[in-house]
């Protein structure tokens, strides 16, 4: 979800918990921060399966249908993080229809 300082490689999950120990947030996870955004996106966002866990930079299919898997579905992605944005900001997250 947030690229670290390596390019294209995500932030760790460490440097994500050093954030919310610096912020002294307690009670939160960053596994927690991860299964809230795919429970809102099945449940609210209704969005496709692939681009939720696309979104989580989660591997896709078996290895055959991810050989003919040519799209990395990024304005499906780009749109679900924009709603996903203005739910957790308290916007109503309604924000671009996935089709």
């Amino acid at each position: 979800m947030f690229e670290g300082l390596k390019r294209h490689k995500p932030l760790s999950n460490m440097a994500m918990l050093m954030l919310l120990r610096r912020m002294k947030i307690e009670g939160i996870t960053v596994h927690g921060f991860r299964s809230t955004f795919r429970d809102w996106a099945s449940e609210v966002a209704n969005a496709p399966r692939e681009v939720a866990e696309m979104s989580l930079a989660h591997k896709v299919g078996s290895d055959v249908e991810r050989a003919y898997a040519r799209s990395d579905l990024l304005e499906k992605r780009r749109a679900l993080m924009e709603r996903w944005s203005n739910f957790v900001s308290g916007g109503t997250g309604k924000v671009v229809r996935l089709a």
